[in-house]
């Protein structure tokens, strides 16, 4: 970053907020950690303030440590690179997370009201599920040819 006494613009913000949800999505930030550090990110002034938000984390473009083996077993024959792997595991974990946040906004928001609300989270997780649902019991024909090649 430049010099931490100088002022930051909008895109310098925007690039930190960007980088810490990468973190909170590889997992080096809980979802109040990253909610702290992201309302700090827009209200910083200066390039210093925003690089305090990131001196913990590892810089883009370093390293990652090897991934951890899951406990789930692979499952055989998936959809194109969906092979059972970290990649569909991750994109469910990121689904459920969104859905947990969701239903909690919406129950709030119920609550607060003292009746329930129009269930808007079925907008945001439904679809969204019914699309990983279908990528996870789905075998493309493409990756049946490139397991036939193999």
């Amino acid at each position: 970053m430049p010099e931490p006494h100088l002022r930051a613009a909008d895109a310098d913000r925007a690039a930190v907020a960007d980088r810490l949800g990468e973190q909170m999505s590889a997992g080096r930030l809980t979802v109040a950690e990253y909610d702290e550090r992201l309302a700090r990110a827009y209200a910083a002034r200066t390039y210093g303030e925003l690089d305090e938000l990131t001196a913990d984390l590892p810089r883009p473009g370093t390293r990652r440590a090897a991934p951890v083996p899951s406990a789930v077993p692979a499952v055989r024959g998936g959809c194109g690179g969906w092979s059972g792997g970290p990649s569909r595991q991750a994109a469910w974990r990121t689904w459920a997370v969104t859905a947990v946040i969701v239903l909690a906004v919406w129950t709030t928001s119920s609550i607060a009201q003292g009746d329930l609300q129009y269930f808007w989270p079925f907008w945001v997780v439904g679809p969204w599920g019914a699309v990983l649902l279908v990528q996870t019991l789905h075998r493309s024909p493409a990756g049946e040819r490139r397991r036939q090649l193999t």
